[in-house]
């Protein structure tokens, strides 16, 4: 069951700079615990000490933000695109 992670620039370095990596997992959470696993400093750069999700960092399956679907327990399927994306704010 391959997903797809796309890596922000800003957390290339946690992963010895691939803007992508590949994920085996039924759900949202399951592949941030595998991302915990392979690339653990990637992890700490997502989730907090709480493992939740970043204040300024949003995910999205394919196209839709997890917070519309059903959180951290959105379910994957092959072939769906995880892509981890820095909050944008201003004035």
């Amino acid at each position: 069951m391959a997903i797809t992670v796309y890596i922000p620039a800003q957390l290339r370095a946690y992963c010895s700079g691939a803007s992508t990596l590949t994920v085996s997992a039924p759900t949202v959470r399951a592949a941030l615990t595998e991302l915990e696993q392979t690339h653990p400093d990637l992890y700490r750069g997502v989730c907090d000490e709480t493992d939740s999700v970043r204040r300024h960092l949003n995910l999205f399956v394919n196209t839709f933000h997890v917070r519309d679907l059903d959180g951290l327990e959105t379910e994957l399927r092959p072939g769906d695109e995880l892509t981890i994306l820095p909050a944008v704010s201003g004035g």
